[in-house]
């Protein structure tokens, strides 16, 4: 299979050596702006991409958009799902970079047909489900508590959750803060309500330093063992199967069913994309707000 790499280091490397083709200079100039579970999966759908090119006969900066829709013809036989697809399309798609650098003369994804994705039935915890899901994981211990404040009234993603520091702890302007490190290795300082700023007090005790959350071996926490407390939990509470995405989805639910204003909940949540923010407030099924309430009432009204 075609290697990708993926670093600033293996582009030093290479350029010395003069080992890599045009395509993979592309793809390796293309990943380089990416890090951690990102870069993974663009890696992961870019040697797919190759495997097939390869297969086909087909030089990967001589793709056209016929030799793009066939490889999403191809995916669909395979039986890959939609959003599967979808996925590795809009990674494919990203040939603009190589367009922009001046190793192609026009995108060639431009106008790719990208397959129709309903959106997720996913389910984010609802306002009963989350708080009964903080109140079990209190009667668990500080640090299972602590992880639930963090993902459930903070809205962190587990690998954010897993990586907070003692020494990360502070105050600003009247609130007790906490700086993470987020997705894409972007630094954010994030306030902490007084119930989450207690909870991690005493997950963090007389410690001055390392690990907020940590294992019962005093370990970091990792993310395998947070997904398995997080079922614990959401097992005992009576919640069935649960996993951590479903408390930062409960909590941007939440944020969008007390009226928090799309704009700030995006801003909380940190996503890049306010369309990202928009995919839960759709996925809330709240029929109290549905339009054919307004609509009786206007008409017995008049």
């Amino acid at each position: 299979m075609t290697t990708i790499y993926s670093t600033a280091t293996s582009l030093r490397r290479l350029d010395a050596g003069g080992a890599l083709d045009e395509a993979q200079l592309a793809a390796a100039a293309f990943l380089a702006r990416y890090s951690g579970r990102t870069l993974d999966a663009y890696r992961h759908d870019l040697r797919g991409f190759f495997q097939w090119s390869a297969d086909v006969g087909l030089t990967v900066l001589a793709a056209t958009r016929p030799h793009i829709e066939l490889y999403r013809g191809w995916m669909e036989d395979r039986g890959l799902a939609a959003s599967t697809i979808d996925r590795r399309l809009s990674t494919v798609c990203n040939y603009r970079f190589a367009y922009i650098d001046g190793r192609i003369p026009s995108n060639p994804a431009q106008y790719v047909r990208r397959p129709k994705v309903q959106p997720s039935e996913g389910h984010g915890m609802d306002r009963g489900e989350l708080g009964t899901f903080l109140f079990t994981a209190e009667r668990f211990d500080h640090c299972h508590a602590a992880l639930a404040v963090l993902l459930g009234l903070n809205g962190l993603r587990v690998s954010e959750a897993c990586g907070t520091n003692v020494e990360d702890l502070g105050f600003q302007r009247g609130h007790r803060t906490l700086r993470i490190l987020g997705k894409g290795n972007k630094p954010a300082l994030i306030p902490l309500v007084p119930r989450a700023a207690r909870t991690i007090d005493r997950a963090v005790g007389e410690r001055h330093e390392g690990p907020i959350i940590c294992r019962h071996d005093g370990q970091r926490l990792d993310r395998r063992t947070a997904h398995r407390w997080v079922r614990s939990i959401g097992k005992r509470a009576g919640l069935g199967s649960v996993h951590p995405h479903m408390l930062r989805a409960g909590f941007i639910m939440a944020a969008l069913d007390a009226g928090v204003p799309l704009r700030d909940v995006q801003i909380a949540a940190r996503h890049a994309d306010p369309r990202t923010t928009t995919i839960y407030d759709r996925r809330r099924e709240n029929f109290d707000r549905h339009a054919a309430y307004v609509v009786v009432a206007f008409v017995a009204g008049g």
